[in-house]
This record gives structure tokens, sequence and C-alpha cells, in this order.
């Protein structure tokens, strides 16, 4: 991963870093939504065996959440590092 941010430029960083951050935000909204409405079926709903699966499929996402969290400190510390060199 460092290889290839190494080859970008600032311009590019900042743009994934961008990139990432709203897929970040658009996947806990979504995982939210859909582990609510699992809870929500579990409690109110008579046939739970359709929303114990998704509440398991709901919560093996949440272990995906940290991808885009991970590549912008990644491309975080990539850019700290070129601030610094460039003021030497």
């Amino acid at each position: 991963m460092n290889n290839e941010l190494n080859d970008r430029t600032i311009e590019q960083l900042q743009s994934s870093s961008r990139i990432n951050k709203m897929i970040s935000v658009v996947i806990t909204i979504i995982l939210a939504i859909f582990t609510i409405g699992s809870i929500y079926g579990l409690a109110t709903k008579e046939n739970t065996t359709t929303f114990i699966a998704l509440f398991a499929v709901a919560c093996s996402c949440w272990s995906l959440l940290p991808i885009p969290f991970e590549t912008r400190k990644n491309i975080k510390i990539e850019l700290k590092l070129r601030n610094s060199i460039d003021k030497f």
C-alpha cells in the first residue's frame, strides 16, 4: 500500500482521502439503518428467522468498516511525511 501511495501526487492523495471519508460515512449510515431495521423486525414481527439472518449479516458487515479508516490513516501519514520533507 505504501508504494502505491508514493506514486500518487498530493492532489490525488487528498482526493482519495475525501473519497474514503465519504465511503466511510455512507457505509456507516447504511449499516446503521440495516441494523436498526433488523432489530425492529426482531422486536415487532412474529416470523423472526428472517430478521435473525439479516441481523447476522449486518453484524458481519460492520467488520468491513475499518478498511476505509485504515486507508485514510495511511494517506494522512503519507501527506504529513511529504509536508515535513517539503519544509526542509
